[in-house]
């Protein structure tokens, strides 16, 4: 693996050590997975974000344009 060196805010170096404590990890693999994440979301289409985001929600694919889902909101 490469080495890399970045400065950060006090307030993010913070978080970083609390997230890395918490998760029982070190600093280096958050910031690689941050990394591979923000990379891969980039290539991501919003549509397959949403997807992605979505996948394990249940319910009628037409909720949104079919009125028959509305009949009884607000009663």
């Amino acid at each position: 693996m490469k080495t890399v060196s970045f400065k950060l805010p006090a307030e993010l170096d913070d978080a970083l050590t609390k997230l890395a404590r918490a998760r029982n990890t070190s600093r280096s693999s958050l910031v690689r997975e941050a990394l591979a994440a923000y990379a891969v979301a980039g290539r991501a289409s919003v549509t397959a974000s949403v997807d992605a985001i979505t996948s394990g929600v249940n319910g009628p694919r037409d909720l949104s344009s079919n009125p028959k889902h509305m009949a009884r909101y607000g009663k």
